[in-house]
């Protein structure tokens, strides 16, 4: 918040009141030199009058704000005028019954009112000023005068000068940004600036001056030197003010007025009667739903996870450790055989070459392929100058709540790091996005599958969804879009699958393996001799829809593993450039594991499956 020349806001009411104690305001625009020490003499005469308040000092001048005892603040004006560049300094007063300061503090500044254009020096010119009683004059008779309000759009909104022409800021330091919009015709026409107290004005006025503007007047002493000349004709409402009071009326007594604690807005009697209005928290303008609560984070998040996608990271070369633990029945095993028989797609000849090249890593110390290893020991594979093939990045917050987290995953996009991805897969995405929390999964969609997908952002609430997915308690239904033309509208499919893949990495249709059964309805019937199918998996064995899709002649189109006539291709991740896999998470529901709640969520089609088939 800008602070203009009144006492500034603190909650002080709480303090010990005294009788009457006198405040002050006052800034002067003026050259100073060694700051460091005028600080140290202005906050050791503060402390020995035991005054209270701030004081802001810089290259161009000293801006004060300070409330004790009339002795205290007479003494301390006396020793401020000895110094030449206060000699005549001019101060505002105003008196209150208790001690509106916390504390004093001194402060070095680079501005006494920060700007931030460094052509404005109000210690070599400003714009001539204006007395109160003559601008009334000039209003009085109706004369042609554009009155330029300076003030940020919160103060404004307690009270102005009638037909007064906004700014339009929220900060001081947009003022010239503002001057933009204002009319041309006004370069040649009389404008009458004011602020609260004057010092913005200081600033504005040679700023509108350096702009072209011929006629340039300020208000002398601002809003409050108007009401104690001339009260209040022409203005309409209050003037908010930087201290306790928050505003006062024409009589320059302190108004029912109050401040919210949370977004600082100036609130009227009637938004003090807002059930929005919650001392310390909320108030009319501030308040939030839980709905808006949530519509607010999740736009946080995204922008969060733009900023952790642009570019992907994993496109950007770095040195990958990869761990590796050492399972129980490896104990008291050579190296080789460890790391063969964990990843034994790797081949056992490149981990020895890996081993002989130092990339193989024990307490960041390289180690040789025969050392004995012991369980649960960690060792580490470091893969320098990595860089990992392109993915999908636009993962969209469907929802969350302090304990999950809904996402619509894009594909192809892995979820884990594995194999060839390791910082461009959505767990490391999140875990960056909700860090220091520790992201995991609470079911599993494969790479090249699109749609919902619940994320737990606790352990214990981990433990408590995942046990609601292995027994069966869980909605889900998918699209796919299969090559061929199912006979029937709905049928299922009930072919059991595998317990384990193959050499390959493929599941089967195996009939010793995993009951399995997935529901179909065909929604379209395309002249392309495809099908979009709504699919309803009733168990949860790894694969089952690609399988059961591929096990009754009508694979999935894009599937890269499960091919027509009953082939296997491969099991790597799609690029983004490749066609897509045709198989979307569509919907999921749930009983909420601690609100108890049902919830359902969709995430939208994609391009392939058309429109939306069904609400």
């Amino acid at each position: 918040m800008m602070t203009e020349q009144t006492t500034p806001s603190t909650d002080a009411r709480s303090t010990e009141p005294l009788d009457r104690v006198l405040n002050i305001a006052a800034y002067r625009f003026v050259t100073l030199h060694d700051l460091p020490s005028r600080r140290e003499q202005l906050r050791a005469l503060s402390n020995e009058l035991q005054l209270k308040g701030t004081i802001l000092i810089s290259p161009e001048g000293i801006n004060l704000f300070l409330a004790g005892s009339e002795k205290s603040i007479e003494a301390f004006l006396v020793a401020l005028r000895s110094d030449a560049p206060f000699a005549d300094m001019m101060v505002k007063q105003s008196w209150t019954s208790y001690q509106p300061f916390k504390r004093m503090l001194v402060r070095l500044k680079k501005e006494i009112i920060a700007f931030g254009v460094h052509q404005v020096d109000p210690r070599v010119a400003t714009s001539q000023k204006l007395q109160a009683k003559q601008l009334k004059e000039w209003l009085d008779q109706g004369q042609p005068v554009h009155l330029l309000d300076v003030r940020n759009d919160y103060e404004i909104k307690l009270g102005t000068f009638h037909a007064a022409h906004s700014i339009g800021v929220e900060n001081f330091r947009d003022f010239p940004k503002a001057v933009e919009s204002l009319p041309d015709k006004w370069r040649s026409e009389a404008v009458v600036m004011f602020c609260t107290g004057g010092i913005r004005c200081e600033k504005a006025g040679p700023y509108l001056e350096q702009q072209g503007f011929k006629d340039v007047y300020q208000l002398d002493g601002g809003i409050l030197k108007y009401f104690e000349d001339v009260g209040g004709d022409h203005y309409d409402g209050e003037c908010f003010v930087f201290d306790r009071r928050v505003a006062v009326g024409p009589d320059l007594c302190e108004s029912e007025t109050e401040q919210c604690f949370a977004c600082q807005a100036p609130l009227s009697l009637d938004d003090q009667q807002s059930k929005k209005y919650v001392v310390g928290e909320s108030c009319p303008y501030c308040f939030e739903s839980p709905d808006e609560q949530a519509w607010r984070r999740r736009g946080e998040r995204q922008e969060m996870l733009l900023q952790v996608t642009s570019p992907l990271p994993g496109s950007i070369p770095y040195d990958n450790i990869r761990p590796i633990n050492v399972p129980l029945k490896f104990d008291k095993h050579r190296l080789l055989d460890c790391l063969d028989g964990v990843h034994p797609h790797v081949g056992r000849d490149t981990w020895d070459a890996l081993c002989r090249d130092g990339r193989i890593r024990f307490n960041g110390q390289a180690v040789n392929s025969d050392r004995i290893v012991v369980a649960g020991e960690r060792y580490e594979n470091c893969i320098p100058m990595t860089t990992e093939p392109d993915v999908s990045s636009g993962v969209q917050i469907l929802d969350e709540d302090e304990t999950l987290i809904v996402v619509n995953k894009p594909a192809p996009l892995p979820i884990h790091p594995c194999g060839r991805f390791n910082r461009n897969t959505l767990i490391y995405w999140l875990n960056h996005v909700y860090a220091p929390q520790v992201i995991r999964v609470a079911h599993r969609l494969d790479a090249n599958t699109s749609g919902v997908m619940l994320l737990t952002r606790q352990r214990w609430v981990a433990s408590q969804v995942q046990p609601i997915f292995a027994r069966g308690e869980v909605a889900k239904t998918y699209l796919a879009r299969v090559s061929g033309v199912p006979q029937q509208n709905q049928f299922a499919v009930e072919a059991p699958i595998s317990r384990e893949p193959d050499a390959g990495g493929f599941r089967r249709i195996d009939e010793n393996g995993l009951p399995a059964r997935t529901e179909f309805t065909v929604l379209k019937r395309l002249d392309d001799g495809t099908s979009l199918l709504r699919v309803v998996p009733k168990t949860g064995r790894t694969n089952q829809i690609r399988l059961h899709c591929w096990h009754i002649g009508t694979p999935i189109i894009g599937d890269n593993a499960y091919l027509e006539g009953h082939q296997f291709g491969t099991r790597q991740t799609l690029l983004p450039s490749e066609p897509p896999m045709c198989l979307h998470a569509w919907k999921l529901g749930l009983r909420h594991p601690v609100t108890n709640d049902d919830r359902e969520w969709v995430a939208p089609p994609p391009a392939w499956a058309g429109e939306t088939p069904e609400k």
